[in-house]
């Protein structure tokens, strides 16, 4: 049997999700696949969403990015954890290569934690990086808050650079320091249910636009739903992930305020998938990250977006987005006091974007996976100039 190793960051659920879209793209290609993940990533989310069991680990891979709330990342507590993180990285490193010579997988896919290069480096296991953005880069834009901790950004090139190669994704920054790059198309994960059908099991107007309010695994606390949903120009829809005190057993919930709250884990049980719920909106309101962006543009929703804080994936995502989907700003001030209703006339009155990518990146993964692990299939993507 073929065993591949997929080392997931636990930042954010984009990762995880675009992770998701190649392990299913894989088990479509060779069903008998034995896939194992290690990551901190809640665990409900592979076991919702693969088309066939994995093996999950809970293993820390990496320390991202430290976030005060869902909008406001605390770069003095990012720069001190990922330094302590890496100063003690050898034990670490040593463990997660004896565990790869045990396993002897064919390959392991990283998106992204150095940790995992390195420590398939130690085991002679071939391992490829899958992001579009590495932490290198992300670390070097906060180099006026590095103090003695100068040496990260160097540290993590070193580390990445014992990969085999990298499959780059669109919107993307860094990559200096891998030895081969492969550019893809965009990894997203696309609807499988018609709008109307997905609309009718949410029991929601036909004829109203759905807005749907989506930032990932930090949620959306302090936001203004039932403000916003009591004027009635829009449904406002939010999810519960399933570990949250407020999921249940019916799909949709129906609140006082008019806010819609979908259960996550009944969504699933039900035949739905999160991807469907994006295709039935109009707008998706949310902070720049590269899985939402990539999954609007694949199933035509328009991006209403504020700032995320001080990140380098921001200004990259920002620049390049209008090319391919209907965007627009709205402040912090505005989204937090539930002026949204200018925003999103604007947004929906805009011209269709002028591109339209390729999204079957995962496909093309999986294809150049498979042939890294000495099983047959073509190769991904193409060199980077």
């Amino acid at each position: 049997m073929t065993r591949l190793v997929f080392y997931v960051t636990g930042h954010g659920f984009g990762h995880a999700s675009r992770v998701i879209e190649v392990i299913n793209a894989l088990f479509a290609r060779e069903p008998g696949l034995e896939i194992h993940v290690r990551t901190t990533t809640a665990r409900w989310l592979f076991d919702l969403a693969t088309a066939r069991p994995v093996v999950y680990h809970h293993v820390e891979c990496d320390t991202g990015v430290v976030q005060i709330d869902s909008l406001h990342p605390d770069i003095p507590a990012t720069v001190e954890r990922a330094a302590r993180f890496y100063e003690a990285l050898a034990p670490r490193l040593d463990q997660e290569a004896a565990w790869l010579a045990r396993a002897a997988p064919s390959l392991v896919v990283a998106d992204i934690p150095p940790l995992a290069f390195a420590a398939a480096h130690a085991a002679g296991v071939p391992a490829v990086g899958l992001s579009n953005f590495t932490w290198d880069w992300i670390y070097e834009g906060y180099r006026d808050a590095l103090g003695a901790a100068s040496w990260l950004p160097a540290r993590l090139a070193d580390l990445q650079a014992t990969a085999r190669e990298a499959w780059r994704l669109p919107m993307h920054g860094g990559f200096a320091s891998y030895r081969s790059v492969f550019d893809l198309p965009l990894v997203a994960r696309h609807a499988r249910r018609h709008r109307a059908e997905v609309r009718d099991a949410l029991e929601v107007p036909a004829d109203r636009p759905i807005v749907l309010v989506s930032f990932g695994g930090f949620g959306q606390e302090g936001l203004p739903l039932d403000a916003v949903a009591l004027e009635g120009r829009y449904t406002v829809v939010t999810t519960a992930p399933p570990d949250s005190p407020r999921a249940g057993t019916r799909v949709a919930h129906h609140l006082d305020s008019g806010v819609v709250l979908i259960d996550e884990r009944a969504l699933y049980a039900a035949g739905l998938r999160y991807e469907d719920l994006v295709a039935a909106s109009d707008v998706i309101l949310t902070k720049p990250g590269y899985g939402i962006i990539a999954e609007a543009i694949a199933n035509g929703a328009a991006l209403l977006y504020t700032s995320r804080g001080r990140f380098a994936e921001y200004d990259v995502l920002v620049r390049e987005m209008p090319r391919y989907l209907r965007s627009r700003f709205i402040s912090n001030d505005d989204l937090l006091s539930g002026r949204w209703t200018p925003h999103v006339t604007a947004l929906l009155a805009q011209p269709p974007a002028p591109e339209r990518p390729a999204t079957d990146g995962a496909d093309l993964a999986a294809a150049r996976a498979l042939e890294l692990a000495g099983l047959s299939a073509g190769r991904a993507g193409r060199p980077a100039p």
